[in-house]
């Protein structure tokens, strides 16, 4: 199989990569060339084809269409223009596969979150990218290449920085998580957080490329087996680093304060607990991780970087 990736140079990339590698594909991926590749198996490394990916690039169209040259499947990590992509590579590539958000999904009805809307989108970019999703899957049933849509919730474990009780990534904010600094929460009951391994993640883009037909006009949720409540995400933190965190209770409008990002403050606002089923019974799909695994690899893999 030869499999086309878009942006694959980044957290999940570096997960996915050495898999389809290891399986016998030939794995060609268009970036920026600007990010250092940290596979561990150098004898890995996919060609590099150099791309700027951007909405209105007149030459974007012209180098997706000379990189697929009847690839099999073409995953998009990134989503910048996905109706563009899908246009630009139909007649020469059988699959599409996309990389979406469990926030494009708005804030849950219920627990765990289907694969579907629900009661708000949350900021106008995920709207509009999931109106896109439906509009391709559409198209898909047509005369376009197959369509499959991957939605992740937080991604966490080696690669990046996590999520911390701040709502962001910041690696001053883990240092105080290791002196055992206090973490202020909202009263009232807890919101889920359900931290995903990126290598989880990539194994789901993995199956998705090996199971096309089982995987053709579906949107899946992809996550870890089970979410922890935001104090569970903090005693996490405090298990893993080995310290007492104190959590003090605040009002609301307090917390808006300690957290005045929107982006940030909706970990802790809105349930982040995705349905898996459906990738799990039409692929396979089994999370290898726990959230609070993940998050243990993630902290490992900073103080390997010496951030910590």
């Amino acid at each position: 199989m030869r499999i086309v990736v878009i942006g694959g140079t980044g957290h999940i990339g570096n997960h996915l990569i050495p898999m389809l590698a290891e399986a016998g594909m030939e794995v060609v991926v268009i970036a920026r060339g600007r990010t250092k590749w940290t596979l561990a198996n150098r004898s890995n490394l996919p060609r590099i084809v150099q791309g700027t990916y951007q909405v209105g690039d007149a030459d974007w169209p012209r180098v997706l269409r000379e990189t697929v040259d009847d690839a099999d499947a073409v995953i998009d990590l990134l989503g910048v223009d996905l109706m563009g992509t899908y246009q630009a590579i139909r007649g020469c590539c059988g699959h599409v596969i996309a990389c979406g958000s469990v926030w494009m999904l708005g804030a849950p009805r219920r627990v765990p979150c289907p694969a579907e809307s629900q009661i708000e989108f949350w900021g106008e970019a995920y709207r509009r990218r999931w109106e896109v999703i439906q509009q391709l899957l559409t198209l898909s049933g047509h005369d376009g290449p197959r369509f499959t849509a991957i939605l992740p919730p937080n991604i966490c474990g080696p690669g990046k920085i996590p999520l911390e009780p701040r709502g962001g990534r910041n690696i001053v904010v883990h240092r105080e998580l290791a002196r055992g600094s206090p973490v202020k929460l909202p009263e009232g009951p807890d919101a889920l957080i359900g931290p995903c391994d990126a290598e989880d993640i990539a194994k789901a883009f993995f199956l998705t490329v090996t199971h096309p037909r089982q995987a053709t006009g579906r949107i899946f949720n992809v996550g870890s087996a089970y979410a922890l409540t935001a104090s569970e995400f903090v005693a996490a933190y405090a298990e893993i680093y080995r310290v007492q965190i104190p959590i003090e209770r605040v009002s609301w409008p307090e917390f808006y304060k300690v957290i005045p990002d929107p982006g940030a403050r909706y970990h802790f606002e809105a349930h982040m607990c995705p349905d898996i089923s459906a990738i799990r019974e039409a692929l396979g799909f089994q999370p290898r991780f726990t959230p609070v695994e993940t998050m243990a690899r993630a902290v490992e893999w900073m103080r390997g970087q010496k951030l910590l």
